[in-house]
């Protein structure tokens, strides 16, 4: 399997990330995570989906340590600082699914509280369902698990119709501007959009070659490719999370038209006991534009604050 490693000069000087990485070895790759606090303390688990990478979630990072967290944050295969397969075919979601799993085992996670955003969320959330002992708490954010009669919304298919048109690609040269996709979706206007668009190029290099499994998400959604996207298991998911067995909380920035606020009070609603909040004029990023308040609103109701 051919695949691209970023060169570590990057990400020399991103702002707010001194952390140190760290990898293990799946499948022929080097696949990276950051490892921080005790290693005796809760886990933390910080999942990311399209186009992002570990950078996302900086912001929960310190409050989730003093809150005494060990926190883990995964870069999954082909995004960040994990090493990229060039073809486009190696990426369905389940591979998405093992390289977490692999993760969890590896380091022989427990008392895991999962923080899920995007494709975050069926990746992450088959973990919980899988093998819920590991897991102590879920926190749901922006995101969706397919199911029979969910309405993908205008968002979702402006999204899927523009990343997906061959034309646009082709015009590319494969070309997926994570950085710029990121940067437009901040709804804060005292977001700094060069340094995001900035952070979240630093993964990639020149060309489409490394930008494979950024392309490949947006082809993946089950609405369009069943199979590829893992519909089975999400609807699995989605069900058996009505019963989740352990406290859930939905946390949704109001502003994201791709995840609604809407939706994710429907969703709440169908969790038995979860608890729901949204997070003013945040959008589909909302961990990049108000990490911090999601852990004020996750220590509450958790009872840590």
């Amino acid at each position: 399997m051919k695949f691209v490693r970023t060169p570590d000069s990057h990400f020399e000087n991103l702002p707010d990330w001194p952390y140190e990485p760290h990898y293990l070895e799946w499948e022929g790759l080097r696949v990276h995570h950051i490892d921080e606090g005790p290693k005796d303390a809760p886990v933390a688990l910080l999942t990311h989906g399209e186009p992002t990478w570990a950078y996302l979630s900086r912001k929960m990072i310190q409050p989730l340590l003093d809150l005494g967290f060990r926190v883990i944050a995964p870069d999954l295969a082909g995004f960040g600082r994990s090493d990229k397969p060039v073809d486009d075919n190696w990426y369905v979601i389940e591979r998405h699914c093992e390289r977490l799993r692999h993760l969890i085992e590896t380091l022989d996670l427990t008392d895991i509280t999962i923080f899920v955003q995007d494709w975050g969320g069926p990746t992450g959330l088959r973990q919980a369902v899988d093998m819920p002992e590991r897991f102590s708490r879920l926190v749901i954010m922006n995101t969706w698990l397919h199911h029979e009669g969910y309405e993908y919304s205008p968002g979702i298919h402006f999204w899927r119709d523009s990343a997906c048109n061959p034309l646009w690609l082709a015009a590319m040269e494969g070309f997926f501007p994570s950085g710029a996709i990121v940067a437009l979706s901040a709804q804060r206007p005292d977001a700094d959009r060069a340094a995001i668009k900035k952070a979240y190029e630093a993964p990639f290099m020149e060309g489409g070659e490394s930008r494979a499994g950024t392309r490949r998400f947006p082809w993946c959604i089950p609405n369009w490719e069943y199979e590829a996207g893992n519909g089975k298991d999400q609807e699995r998911c989605f069900e058996a999370l009505k019963t989740p067995g352990k406290p859930v909380h939905v946390i949704f920035g109001d502003a994201d038209g791709v995840f609604t606020p809407e939706w994710g009070k429907q969703w709440a609603s169908m969790i038995e006991g979860a608890t729901f909040d949204t997070i003013p004029q945040a959008g589909h990023f909302v961990q990049e534009e108000a990490g911090d308040e999601v852990i004020e609103i996750f220590a509450k109701r958790a009872g840590l604050a």
